[in-house]
């Protein structure tokens, strides 16, 4: 039986989602404590990867296992128990055989915070940002990002996929109390990529860059065009779309 699993995860202690050698991951502590509620090894395929320090509010995963009662508020509860403070189980929920977290998704959501003052309190999930910005010309450029087709510009080097063709249909920046959060969905997103074109649109903000020269950035299909990358704290996956 395949199910659909509902998590989320504070980021700051992994290496990502995605298991891999000689580092902690997210995938792995979900694996191990599923096999200890269905009695059987269990692999986990993840919607996608999230970067080291990148934090999940929304997370979907399957998995396949002989088990038929996991689907249970019990089994639910007895997960939560065996995972770590920091992820968490929201659901449990059968779902057709051929369901696929990663390759049925339609979009991802990401919002990246910004603390405009210091604030002890969000310090571990939002990056400082104290400089005056230019939002209303941030949001301006970041119209643009809806035009672009191939995001090479804002795409990690040496990243092993077969295009960085992505459709964007959410790009934003919105004042909330203290902080400045940038809200972009995609159809997929390359690695780094939100946190390239937010260290970009800061530019903009920040005067040091036009609009006319984040179009240009986009058009070299450069990373090294492109504005430095923000800290992963300040990153979020928000929600993923399914037909």
């Amino acid at each position: 039986m395949r199910y659909f699993i509902q998590l989320s995860y504070d980021g700051t202690n992994y290496h990502g989602w995605q298991i891999q050698q000689n580092a902690h991951s997210v995938q792995e502590e979900v694996e191990k404590a599923l096999a200890v509620i269905a009695r059987e090894k269990i692999e986990v395929v993840g919607a996608g990867r999230t970067d080291t320090g990148v934090h999940a509010a929304f997370y979907i995963a399957h998995f396949d296992s002989t088990n038929e009662g996991l689907a249970d508020e019990n089994m639910l509860f007895k997960l939560n128990c065996l995972l770590p403070s920091d992820i968490a189980a929201q659901k449990i929920y059968p779902v057709k055989a051929d369901a696929h977290a990663r390759f049925d998704a339609t979009y991802r959501e990401y919002k990246y915070c910004l603390s405009r003052n210091k604030d002890p309190f969000t310090h571990a999930y939002a990056e400082k940002e104290s400089r005056k910005l230019n939002v209303e010309l941030m949001n301006e450029a970041a119209k643009l990002l809806f035009e672009v087709e191939d995001f090479t510009s804002f795409s990690k080097l040496g990243s092993d996929v077969k295009t960085n063709n992505c459709k964007v249909t959410r790009a934003f920046w919105e004042e909330k109390g203290n902080q400045l959060i940038f809200t972009i969905r995609a159809d997929r997103f390359l690695r780094n990529m939100v946190r390239a074109i937010v260290g970009t649109l800061l530019e903009v903000g920040l005067g040091k860059m036009t609009i006319d020269g984040f179009k240009a950035v986009i058009e070299k299909k450069d990373r090294s065009s492109a504005g430095a990358s923000v800290a992963a704290k300040g990153l979020f996956l928000v929600d993923i779309g399914y037909p």
